[in-house]
């Protein structure tokens, strides 16, 4: 079996779900690669949270494509690297655009930033989004911020059949999308089903696709696909993402933003 590095990986947190542990030495032999390799590969996979690395092996870390994580959760969580991401998505915003803006916590950061650029007209389905651009002053800079209705998530997401009807009328130049996850197989995805039918409305509305996502959010798995990694015209990310993950997302994506960060790039 010859696979590229992310490849083994997907296989590595697939093997390790279904059978709640695996030596190194049965992945080894069933990958067809050293063991070595394979502690390499588990450590990549232990720092993207999505395995529990142990003497020998590897097992699961109990977190589930259907758990979301409250957005308060989530807010303090690579905090560096959201800001980064965030101060790149703002640049690909002129004055006067309608944006689109997914609930989210690098979303939420991205709010700070466009509250500066005037005369926008702002839809999201975002609370936080909302708020944060409140604060920040977007009214008196001539700019418009409409929120959809909808039932409230634990990421403080409004969604459901009334936000969906909502968007499904609009026409927007520009929709930036938080992901809980991004992988080859799943394409961008969330552990919210209901939330996963509203971003695609959403997604729907815009005519550019710009997804915002750490890179700890590679390689994560979500209950349910928004949209495939090839629908995205941009994603902005940040420099803690590794050099072939990097290469699997340039093979999709149209363009790949990195976002700078003291953290360095790993190979």
């Amino acid at each position: 079996m010859s696979l590229l590095a992310e490849q083994r990986r997907e296989v590595i947190v697939e093997r390790v779900r279904s059978q709640g542990a695996v030596r190194v030495s049965e992945l080894a032999e069933h990958l067809g690669v050293s063991e070595m390799t394979v502690r390499r590969d588990l450590d990549v996979l232990a720092r993207r949270r999505l395995v529990d690395k142990v003497h020998g092996g590897a097992t699961a870390i109990g977190e589930h494509t259907t758990e979301e994580p409250g957005f308060s959760a989530k807010s303090v969580r690579e905090l560096e690297e959201k800001d980064a991401i965030a101060a790149e998505a703002a640049r690909l915003v002129t004055p006067g655009s309608a944006v689109g803006l997914s609930a989210g916590t690098t979303t939420w950061r991205l709010a700070h930033r466009l509250a500066r650029i005037p005369r926008l007209t702002v839809v999201t389905n975002s609370l936080a989004v909302a708020e944060a651009l409140h604060t920040g002053g977007a009214e008196s800079r001539g700019t418009t911020v409409i929120l959809t209705g909808g039932v409230r998530t634990p990421s403080e997401a409004l969604v459901g059949p009334v936000a969906i009807a909502a968007l499904r009328s609009l026409n927007l130049e520009i929709v930036f999308l938080g992901v809980h996850g991004m992988s080859a197989a799943a394409g961008f995805s969330t552990p919210n089903l209901t939330e996963r039918d509203t971003n695609r409305a959403l997604v729907d509305a815009g005519q550019q696709l710009v997804v915002v996502a750490d890179h700890t959010k590679w390689g994560t798995v979500g209950i349910s696909t928004i949209a495939e990694l090839g629908e995205a015209d941009v994603l902005v990310t940040d420099s803690g993402l590794a050099d072939a993950d990097r290469a699997v997302l340039e093979g999709e994506v149209d363009r790949v933003v990195i976002a700078r960060t003291a953290r360095p790039g790993r190979q």
